[in-house]
């Protein structure tokens, strides 16, 4: 017999017995589509993030303060030392580094009339603009200038314009930040969300009104833009031995990079991901165990069948194909179907979940087709092999 001759006939004997092969295959179908519609909002949900996090570019490197260490006898001991923008002015001068945007956040009540709103409150240079790739919309952003000295001058967020002034134009406005008058003299582009923070629903003002404003002057962050001709590990050594100078030799500060906190996403993500393919593993040992039974079935029934094949000169080895080709035919379609299920319902998802991120990449589809096929194949080796084994005498007695 052919290859041709092997996959009629195996697909007739999965025919010939609809219902039975179709509970069959639906243990491998649900696994299959678990794996998909898993695996889709996982994918979907790392390119949002990451989206997310390349949307301000990728040569951006932050300075925090304090520095997390692990004693020797085992607890963690933490050190917290003021970033100032002394500190900022100073990473200025760092080969490589084109930007240095110094930050302080705070959260104050914005009065304008009658309406109000508590929002973040963001400290910032001119800088920012470069740093974080921000735009301004309508108006100007902030003076350049020593970001010692900062006058009551606020730009606000998209969101908050609309919260607070509708469709009216705000330039020119007064509006009262945590009792203080400040001047309106720009309203940002809209930048969007990242993990849930609304980006548009906050005030700039000069890092220095800020301060007085929260009545603190140290800085939450200091953002470095560098040079795209300078490695990153460069830059990092320079800030490092730059910061040390000024904090008596102390690295008593923390700096991270883009590709570290990408880094832990995707560790993050892996992890995920195996609890995703475990979830699916269960589904299919379930289906494999189901294409096993069936099998050993149909070797039992097929006994006289069997008989008679060999009788008339089929092989062993072309009995073990003809059974091998039965059970990954079951767990191909089974496998198809569940790639068909889990695609359909990755695709209504967005509808009843508005918002949540969706992927399904081809790589996956590809890699679950082969992962049916090989656990119908390893579920029908040993009644192949047993089918394949069988006495064609003994095996004709049996009718």
């Amino acid at each position: 017999m052919s290859l041709r001759d092997l996959a009629r006939l195996a697909t007739g004997a999965v025919l010939a017995h609809r219902l039975r092969s179709a509970l069959t295959m639906l243990g491998i179908l649900i696994g299959i589509a678990s794996i998909i519609l898993l695996t889709s909002i996982g994918e979907g949900t790392r390119a949002h993030i990451l989206s997310e996090f390349t949307q301000f570019g990728t040569r951006i490197l932050g300075v925090r303060p304090g520095k997390t260490a692990t004693a020797v006898s085992g607890p963690v001991l933490t050190t917290v030392r003021k970033l100032t923008v002394d500190d900022a002015r100073a990473l200025e001068r760092q080969p490589g580094v084109v930007k240095v945007a110094p930050l302080t956040v705070g959260v104050a009540r914005v009065e304008a009339g009658v309406r109000a709103r508590s929002v973040f409150i963001v400290g910032v240079t001119g800088a920012v603009l470069d740093v974080f790739k921000l735009e301004v919309r309508q108006g100007r952003f902030l003076p350049e200038g020593d970001p010692r000295r900062g006058a009551p001058l606020a730009v606000l967020g998209p969101t908050l314009k609309r919260e607070l002034f509708g469709e009216r134009n705000p330039l020119g406005e007064r509006v009262r930040i945590g009792g203080q008058r400040f001047l309106v003299i720009g309203v940002m582009a809209p930048k969007g969300n990242i993990l849930g923070l609304d980006l548009d629903d906050r005030v700039y003002v000069p890092i220095a009104s800020a301060q007085r404003l929260f009545d603190k002057d140290e800085l939450v962050e200091i953002d470095l833009l560098f040079s795209e001709h300078v490695p990153v590990e460069t830059v990092r050594a320079g800030v490092i031995r730059a910061m040390r100078e000024r904090h008596g030799g102390e690295e008593d500060f923390t700096i991270v990079t883009q590709k570290e906190m990408l880094g832990v996403l995707e560790r993050v993500l892996g992890i995920v991901s195996v609890a995703v393919a475990a979830i699916g593993g269960i589904s299919l040992v379930v289906g494999a165990v189901g294409v096993l039974t069936i099998m050993w079935i149909a070797v039992n029934e097929r006994t006289a069948e069997i008989g008679l094949a060999k009788a008339l000169g089929a092989s062993p080895r072309q009995i073990l194909l003809l059974f091998l080709f039965e059970a990954g035919a079951l767990s191909l379609a089974g496998g198809a179907l569940g790639v068909a299920t889990g695609m359909g319902i990755a695709w209504l998802l967005p509808a009843a979940v508005p918002g949540l991120p969706v992927h399904t990449r081809l790589s996956f589809v590809i890699a679950a087709l082969i992962v049916s096929l090989v656990v119908g194949l390893l579920s029908g080796v040993l009644p192949a092999r047993r089918a394949a084994a069988l006495d064609p005498v003994e095996a004709l007695r049996a009718e």
